[in-house]
């Protein structure tokens, strides 16, 4: 995601200075890179980080050798990765202890969307450090909200996480059910996608499953990564929703198969098949 999120900064005419953890990934070759955190954030205004989970996310921003350690007085952090609310609301206090701002600004659309600029967007933070980015965040996305104070765009991340397991239940289990029926499943998915079922995930992800394309647009880990950040919300709240907790075990079902967890989350139909018992 990080990489064509900032190839889109660059071809909008942002200066920008790149750095990676690992540092020979693909489609680095295309940016403007340095070597170090510090040369990447020393004499920036704005930091934006694009990372996997919270441990990772706490590491760049606050570890010893973080964004923290080299970042001026005044500037900005934007976290664009999927964390909570808790972690986001942490980070950022740690941070303005060090006068420096926080926005989280967690990011839907998965690797189309990052590629093509379309991203949906939901901040969390002040409406001035919002404006202030706001040129940027239209280098990235389509869709870009202000959802709150900081911390409210993760929750809103969260909600649109539990709607995208649900769909590839959904989607699933009508693919299962076609076939049982003798139905080609891309003519049912054809049709349905032109009704009240249409959605995003039907037309992008379920076209894939009949000809078992796995590929990743966004990992199977990454979601039950998402899933764990749901349930322990819920459990602060001591609620639960059965239907995160199927997701969930269906994502997890997967992720014990032979190269499931970094599938991508249509692999959600390997729980249905014969290959996921």
């Amino acid at each position: 995601m990080g990489s064509p999120m900032t190839r889109n900064l660059v071809s909008k005419g942002f200066s920008v200075k790149a750095w990676n953890r690992t540092s020979n990934r693909a489609g680095l070759e295309l940016l403007p890179t340095v070597s170090t955190i510090e040369e990447a954030v020393s004499n920036a205004d704005i930091i934006f980080t694009c990372l996997g989970d919270v441990p990772d996310v706490e590491e760049v921003i606050l570890g010893n050798k973080g964004v923290i350690n080299y970042a001026k007085s005044g500037s900005l952090v934007v976290d664009m990765s999927t964390i909570g609310t808790n972690a986001a609301q942490n980070i950022a206090s740690v941070l303005t202890s060090q006068s420096i701002s926080f926005l989280d600004a967690p990011v839907s659309g998965g690797d189309i969307g990052a590629i093509n600029g379309t991203l949906t967007i939901m901040v969390g933070g002040t409406p001035e450090n919002f404006d202030s980015c706001y040129p940027m965040f239209a280098a990235m996305g389509k869709n870009i909200y202000l959802c709150g104070p900081v911390g409210s765009g993760q929750a809103v991340k969260l909600c649109n996480q539990i709607l995208v397991s649900l769909y590839m239940v959904g989607i699933s289990e009508a693919i299962t059910l076609a076939q049982l029926q003798g139905i080609d499943p891309q003519l049912m998915i054809s049709i349905c996608n032109t009704g009240a079922a249409g959605s995003w995930a039907l037309s992008n992800l379920a076209p894939k499953i009949p000809v078992a394309d796995y590929a990743p647009g966004f990992m199977i880990k990454h979601i039950l990564k998402d899933l764990h950040l749901i349930q322990d919300t819920l459990s602060q709240e001591q609620k639960s929703l059965p239907g995160v907790t199927l997701a969930e075990h269906l994502f997890q079902i997967v992720s014990q198969l032979e190269d499931g967890s970094t599938q991508g989350t249509q692999a959600m139909f390997r729980a249905y098949s014969q290959e996921g018992g």
